[in-house]
C-alpha cells in the first residue's frame, strides 16, 4: 500500500481530524504534506457533506443538509519543485470505499444518492422534482444494489468527483468577481445562480488566526468546476486516468475528495452519484513550463482510465431544445435538449412501476452515457441519454405486449 499522506478517521468530522482538511479554494491554505515528483501516495477522504447523510429510510437528512460545509477536501498536498506555469501530472492508481470497514459513514459498506430540495441546492430537474428524496446503496465488491430501487444492480465506475490545484490570488479574485456579476443578474433566484464566498462553517486546513479568517472571507466555494479542476464529476475519471492540472501557485497544492462509487453523465440530481468516503492512490510528476508548451492555460486535460463496466446494449432517449411544457423553442440549447432526454427517460421508467423520483435517482447514479449528438442543425440541438439495459433484472426494452408495471417499492422520502 502506498504511504498515506492524508489520513481520515471516519468516526470524526473533518474539523476534528488530526490534520483537518478544507472546504474552500484559496492560495494561502497551508500545505498538509509534501511529496516529490515520481512519488506514489494515498489520500483518504471524507464523504463530501462530512457524513451528514445516514443509512436510513428517511430523506429528512438530505432536506436538512448544511451545504455551507461542502465539499470537505483532503489536502493540500504540496509537490516539490512545482511552480506557476507547470503542469502537474496526476495518475490515479487505485481508489475505492473505506477498506474493510462497516460503519455509519458513507463509504463504510454503503453509499447514497440524493435529490436535493430546490431551495437547498436543487438539481438538473429541480423544477419537476423540487423536494428531497434519497436512495441507499449497498456495496457488493464492484456492484451496488438498493432497497429503495429494487430490480436494479450495476457495476460502478468509482471515481473522485473533485480534485484540483490551488488558485492564484489573481485567479481567485477573477472567480469571485465574475460569479458575483452572474448572481447580480438575478439575485433572488431559487436555486441561486452561484455561491459567493461565505465565512460560515469555512474550514481553512491547518491555518489559524487572521489567516484562517481571511481564507474564510475570500475563499471560493467548491461547488463548480473551474480552471484549477475542481468539481468536474466526470465518471470516466477513474483508475488508470492521467490528469494534467495547471499549476497556479508554488507547490501546486493538490486537494480533493467527493468520491463516487458510481455516477451517470451529468450527475443530474445534484447529488446524483453514489456518494462515499474512501481512499485514492496517486502518482505525481511535473512538466516544467507545461501550461505554455501545451496551451493548457484555462482548464485541465485528462486521459480517461480504461476500467469501466462492459455494457454493450443501451436504450437511448433523445431530447431536443424544445420545452414541451410551454411549447417553447430554444436556439441550439444543449442544456434544454439534455433535460428533455432525461425527462423522456423518467417518463418511460414510470411505465414499469418506478416513481418519477426513483427514476430520477436511478439516472443520476447508474452509468448512463450522455452525449451532445447535434448542435449545428438550427434551431434544435439534439442530446441523447444511453441507459444500459443489463442493469435491470427484467427486460426493460419496448415489446408488443407493453410494459409490465410492478411494485418497485419506494425511495426514502421526507416526513
Amino acid at each position: 500500500m502506498p504511504k498515506v499522506v492524508f489520513s481520515i478517521d471516519q468516526s470524526k468530522s473533518m474539523s476534528d481530524q488530526a490534520t483537518p482538511g478544507h472546504n474552500r479554494w484559496h492560495p494561502d491554505i497551508p500545505v498538509a504534506e509534501m511529496v516529490r515528483p515520481g512519488d506514489e501516495f494515498r489520500v483518504e477522504c471524507r464523504e463530501w457533506t462530512d457524513a451528514q447523510i445516514g443509512n436510513n429510510d428517511s430523506a429528512n437528512d438530505v432536506r436538512d443538509v448544511d451545504l455551507t460545509v461542502a465539499h470537505v477536501l483532503s489536502g493540500p498536498i504540496g509537490v516539490e519543485g512545482a511552480e506557476p506555469g507547470d503542469l502537474l501530472v496526476v495518475d490515479i492508481l487505485d481508489l475505492g470505499p473505506v477498506p474493510q470497514e462497516v460503519g455509519d459513514a458513507p463509504g463504510q459498506g454503503w453509499g447514497y444518492t440524493g435529490i436535493f430540495a430546490k431551495e437547498n441546492g436543487g438539481g438538473f430537474l429541480t423544477d419537476y422534482f423540487p423536494d428531497s428524496y434519497k436512495a441507499i446503496w449497498d456495496f457488493h465488491g464492484q456492484v451496488a444494489t438498493s432497497r429503495h430501487l429494487p430490480g436494479v444492480r450495476y457495476t460502478g465506475i468509482t471515481h473522485p468527483g473533485l480534485f484540483g490545484t490551488a488558485p492564484s490570488a489573481e485567479l481567485l479574485s477573477s472567480w469571485n468577481r465574475r460569479e458575483q456579476a452572474l448572481i447580480d443578474t438575478d439575485p433572488q433566484r431559487v436555486p441561486p445562480l452561484g455561491l459567493p464566498p461565505l465565512s460560515d462553517r469555512a474550514l481553512a486546513g491547518t491555518a489559524t488566526g487572521d489567516l484562517a479568517q481571511r481564507i474564510a472571507a475570500e475563499g471560493a466555494r467548491t461547488v463548480p468546476a473551474r480552471e484549477n479542476g475542481g468539481n468536474h464529476d466526470i465518471k470516466n475519471f477513474t483508475r488508470g486516468s492521467r490528469v494534467f492540472y495547471p499549476v497556479h501557485v508554488n507547490d501546486a497544492k493538490l486537494s480533493g475528495g467527493d468520491l463516487h462509487f458510481s455516477q451517470g453523465d451529468g450527475e443530474i440530481t445534484f447529488c446524483g452519484a453514489i456518494e462515499m468516503g474512501g481512499f485514492i492512490d496517486f502518482h505525481v510528476d511535473l512538466i516544467k513550463g507545461g501550461m505554455e508548451k501545451y496551451g493548457v492555460t484555462t482548464n485541465p486535460i485528462f486521459m480517461p482510465g480504461n476500467v469501466e463496466p462492459r455494457y454493450s446494449e443501451f436504450l437511448t432517449f433523445i431530447g431536443i431544445s424544445v420545452d414541451h411544457d410551454t411549447d417553447t423553442n430554444y436556439y441550439l440549447d444543449a442544456t434544454v435538449a439534455y433535460r428533455r432526454a432525461c425527462l423522456n427517460a423518467v417518463e418511460y421508467l414510470k411505465r414499469w412501476g418506478y416513481s418519477g423520483e426513483q427514476a430520477y435517482l436511478l439516472l443520476g447514479s447508474a452509468p448512463i452515457e450522455g452525449r451532445v449528438s447535434g448542435i449545428v442543425d438550427i434551431p434544435n440541438a439534439c442530446c441523447s441519454l444511453y441507459l444500459p439495459t443489463a442493469i435491470f433484472d427484467f427486460d426493460v426494452r419496448p415489446n408488443m405486449q407493453g410494459p409490465v408495471s410492478e411494485d418497485r417499492g419506494r425511495c426514502a422520502v421526507t416526513s
